[in-house]
């Protein structure tokens, strides 16, 4: 009876800690429920959907490459970035692992889905510790135009990596409701732009566009879908480039290939998949399936290399990805960690990870 005492005193005292810090960010109130309704179809007045005419059932079995291995047999090699302007015509990419990419373009640094902490946790001690740690540190990356979140999960939201970024970054973009959390860890509001599926912010010439996406969203037991998920679309007058983010296989894809006809290249998740969360995930054969209706010329394969969430080897996502690409004939790009290359380059598939398995 004494052990259970301390024990659940240990773990309020560190719920407290959390809740302090405001890990689990905010919940949005009746007030901002009215306005998310007002400029969202798929809102109910109190929680995000995804729209049942895009629905998709029936989707295929998770044909894995492996359970076993859920991280590598050795550390990972980790490129130095080259991290240099390039002109507002051309494209460069580096990517950090799981979904953390700097997207280079029309003269502007862009980071998608930021996350450097050593956990994807409210705790530090909770959940699998990443691979490797990437080569440069926050400080050491350039300027950032613009931070993109696509939704509020620890493994594409972090409190630590948010207050960190805010010093050198003009703008956060955020979907419908993240800027709650935004605004709870002290990042003022007038650098936060949330934006509703479909709408849209110009900066200097480019657009970026917040796009649907099948998923799910909430960082405790409370809240749960309170904020919106979304993928991204952005376009110049020289390129146009989806991200997919997190989310699974629905008709949503085929009407961003409508609005916006095709893609220059395409970041599509691969990792983090099983049974249970299928209607959440897209298992890496799906994966390419959406790249494929939405008509990309290049894909790459993100959401993996960083953590194992799932029950699948760390290389499972990959493997199968670059499989059903070649199949396909569609050109697959697969960096190391931070590695950088630029759109112009002529891609080469490489199978890196084997030789960490």
């Amino acid at each position: 009876m004494i052990k259970a005492i301390i024990a659940t005193g240990i773990f309020a005292a560190l719920a407290a800690i959390v809740f302090k810090k405001g890990d689990f960010g905010a919940i949005p109130t009746k007030a901002d429920c009215i306005e998310y309704k007002k400029r969202c179809p798929h809102h109910t007045g109190k929680h995000f959907t995804y729209l049942d005419k895009w629905e998709e059932t029936g989707l295929p079995e998770d044909k894995r490459v492996s359970s076993k291995g859920t991280s590598p047999a050795d550390k990972l090699p980790i490129c130095i970035p080259n991290l240099k302007t390039v002109a507002i015509d051309q494209i460069k990419v580096t990517w950090f692992g799981h979904s953390t990419i700097l997207l280079q373009i029309h003269d502007m640094n862009i980071l998608f889905d930021s996350m450097f902490s050593e956990r994807s946790s409210p705790f530090q001690w909770v959940e699998p510790k990443r691979f490797t740690h990437p080569s440069i540190g926050i400080d050491e990356l350039p300027h950032i135009d613009a931070v993109l979140i696509s939704h509020d999960h620890y493994d594409h939201l972090d409190r630590r990596t948010v207050q960190q970024l805010d010093r050198k970054t003009d703008r956060f973009i955020v979907s419908l409701g993240l800027d709650k959390h935004l605004e709870k860890w002290h990042i003022s509001s007038e650098k936060i732009t949330s934006l509703a599926w479909w709408e849209s912010i110009d900066i200097n010439g480019l657009e970026i566009t917040c796009t649907p996406s099948r998923h799910f969203s909430g960082r405790g037991i409370v809240g749960q879908n309170s904020t919106q998920w979304c993928s991204w679309v952005l376009c110049d007058e020289y390129h146009c480039i989806f991200n997919s983010c997190d989310g699974s296989y629905g008709g949503h894809f085929k009407a961003i290939q409508e609005h916006f006809l095709s893609f220059d290249l395409a970041f599509m998740e691969c990792g983090q998949y099983n049974k249970k969360w299928h209607y959440s995930h897209l298992y890496p054969e799906e994966s390419v399936m959406a790249a494929k209706i939405l008509n990309a010329k290049k894909i790459m394969p993100i959401h993996w290399g960083a953590f194992t969430l799932s029950t699948h080897s760390w290389y499972d996502g990959p493997e199968r990805f670059v499989t059903e690409a070649e199949k396909n004939d569609l050109c697959v790009i697969t960096p190391h960690l931070c590695e950088t290359f630029s759109l112009d380059d002529t891609p080469t598939v490489n199978y890196w990870w084997r030789k960490y398995i």
